[in-house]
């Protein structure tokens, strides 16, 4: 019998395991304030799984439409475009959503970023699902997260 309950008791532990080992982590989500007249904005985020998964998209009640976007220099343009498909999150290489790169892109801003203020944003995950974070507005330009 003690056997038998050692085995279940191992049995619930592995699972719990892997399914913490699938899960997704998102931190540092932060965005700029923008001007009244703004009817775009952009959040970033940090992104770390305990397994493969997938980005698939993204909502916010503060905008219209929100998508995953990357930015990138091409024949010296900055070009911005969504990412088709998903982007694919990697067990152990975080990403690291920042200006310049990829970001949550807000269009259709249905009020202005104030700094200082919060943004609730839904991340959906293939494997995942919906995970809820508040992202926390800093200044107009700012090139990072704002300090606690």
């Amino acid at each position: 019998m003690r056997l038998m309950l050692s085995a279940l008791v191992l049995a619930a532990l592995s699972t719990a395991a892997l399914a913490q080992s699938t899960g997704v982590a998102v931190t540092q989500a932060w965005s700029r304030a923008s001007t009244p007249a703004a009817k775009t904005g952009a959040i970033y985020v940090t992104v770390t799984a305990g397994g493969p998964d997938r980005l698939t998209g993204a909502s916010t009640p503060v905008a219209e439409t929100a998508e995953v976007h990357q930015s990138k220099m091409t024949n010296g343009v900055m070009e911005m475009r969504p990412v088709e498909g998903g982007l694919a999150v990697t067990p152990g290489t975080p990403i690291h959503m920042a200006p310049g790169g990829y970001h949550i892109m807000l269009l259709g801003l249905k009020q202005p970023l104030q700094q200082g203020s919060h943004v609730p944003l839904t991340l959906n995950f293939e494997h995942a699902g919906a995970v809820n974070v508040e992202a926390v507005v800093a200044g107009p330009g700012a090139s990072e997260p704002p300090r606690p």
